[in-house]
């Protein structure tokens, strides 16, 4: 008898998770819009600078609002709730927290650990988009002739990188005061903040970024994506790099 009613449990589990999926996808713009409160506290989830189909080139807008809204959304909110307690972590900028991780609360260090490096993957992620794409041109196209040989190698090495993430993670592109390159891929939400590197640009492979367009064919978004990356912001943040300024 216990087993059966486990059984039945289980079974009414997953019903209403199959339930909750297929209702969160099917909910209307303007409900999803009502459905997720501004987080509150110390970090904040900023606007989007453009409008959700503004990379239909690489990530449909459906993808774009959810991905924004909840899954960033949540992250944000969960950081707040995290260090609720703790006035002195409030006060770190996000990327000083990162960096010191080890000095983080065991108790809260690991939902730290998870949405502040959410918080900031998908900080950069939104910052670097919403552009045509090409490659880039001035010292940033210097900087990867110097270490990757030119930007086909570079592009097809990056590739290779965030198709072979295995599971959910990151592909990003590292970069150091003095310029130099490197690509790094990191599981979960992991940041290359958290050992000490910066990071110039990075793609998101957690299935959540591309399966509602692409299912399982994760070389084809990644592929498309450089067609909406812009460049020029991207040369923004490899000058901030040089200068010591650049944060997340």
């Amino acid at each position: 008898m216990a087993i059966l009613q486990r059984r039945n449990l289980l079974g009414l589990g997953a019903a209403l998770g199959s339930t909750l999926g297929a209702t969160l996808w099917a909910t209307p713009r303007s409900a999803l819009a009502q459905a997720a409160p501004a987080p509150t506290g110390p970090h904040t989830l900023a606007p989007l600078p453009y409008a959700f189909d503004a990379n239909e080139a690489a990530i449909d807008a459906r993808t774009m609002e959810l991905h924004w809204r909840f899954h960033h959304g949540g992250q944000v909110n969960n950081l707040n709730m995290a260090i609720r307690e703790h006035t002195a972590l409030q006060a770190l900028p996000l990327d000083q927290l990162l960096m010191n991780l080890g000095q983080v609360p065991e108790a809260v260090r690991t939902a730290v650990r998870n949405n502040g490096g959410g918080h900031a993957n998908h900080s950069m992620f939104w910052g670097i988009m919403g552009g045509r794409g090409g490659e880039p041109t001035g010292e940033l196209a210097a900087a990867i002739a110097q270490d990757f040989t030119d930007f086909a190698t570079f592009r097809n090495r990056f590739n290779a990188a965030a198709n072979g993430v295995f599971g959910s993670g990151w592909a990003f592109v590292t970069v150091t005061q003095a310029g130099r390159l490197a690509i790094v891929t990191r599981p979960g939400q992991d940041n290359p903040l958290m050992d000490g590197q910066r990071v110039l640009i990075g793609n998101d492979v957690w299935e959540h970024a591309y399966y509602l367009r692409y299912q399982n064919r994760r070389a084809e978004y990644t592929a498309n994506w450089w067609n909406v990356i812009d460049w020029s912001k991207v040369a923004t943040r490899y000058a901030a790099a040089k200068a010591g300024t650049l944060t997340v």
